[in-house]
This record gives C-alpha cells, sequence and structure tokens, in this order.
C-alpha cells in the first residue's frame, strides 16, 4: 500500500509512538491523531458558539510544541497519553485561533466596503 511508504517527517509512525484499531496501525502518530480529533470543534468556533480569548488560544496550543520539542531535543520520552491529550488541546486551539483570525480579517473587509 501507497501510504505505508510515505515517510512523514513529524508523523513517524514508530509503533510505540502510534494507535492501533483492529490491528491496524493508524497513518499519523498519536500527537497528530489527537490534533485531528481537536480540529473537528472548527464549526463550534465557526458559528460563534464558543469564543476564546487569542492570548488563551495560543496557550492552548504551547504544551504541544513543548512536548514535541523537549521529546526531540532531550532525552525524555513521553507517552502517548500526553501526546494525545496535548494533541486535542492544540487541535482545538488552532480552530479557534483560524476563527479569530478570520473573523478579523471579516471585520476588516467589511469596513473597507
Amino acid at each position: 500500500m501507497i501510504l505505508n511508504k510515505i515517510h512523514l517527517t513529524y508523523c513517524h509512525r514508530k509503533p510505540e509512538r502510534s494507535f492501533f484499531w483492529k490491528g491496524k496501525q493508524f497513518p499519523v502518530c498519536a500527537r497528530c491523531t489527537g490534533i485531528h480529533i481537536g480540529y473537528l470543534t472548527f464549526p463550534i468556533f465557526l458559528f460563534g458558539f464558543v469564543t476564546l480569548n487569542f492570548w488563551i488560544t495560543i496557550l492552548m496550543i504551547i504544551p504541544t510544541y513543548l512536548d514535541g520539542t523537549i521529546q526531540a531535543f532531550f532525552n525524555r520520552e513521553s507517552n502517548n497519553f500526553i501526546r494525545i491529550t496535548t494533541g486535542i488541546i492544540a487541535g482545538i486551539g488552532s480552530m479557534s485561533l483560524i476563527s479569530i483570525i478570520g473573523k478579523k480579517i471579516g471585520d476588516y473587509i467589511l469596513l473597507l466596503i
């Protein structure tokens, strides 16, 4: 299968860093799985059911970068629970950030009309 031959730099598909479903390994690592799950919250932010402060949004994204950076550059191995948890939080924060930026661009465009 061609997907198994694609080498992803950040989602290296190491078995100890991935989840398995019915004996099949996920195509991305646990952290990216969490990020993708967090992406599912986009409609909640898009339609204004929930709004978060810009700085809270940034703080939500930071832990996944810290965990990944510490794991990459220091001799500390994270675990899948931490990876998926920080990934979900970062995915939600990313969707909040995208909605904040999109609304600001929309407001700016409406001011120009």
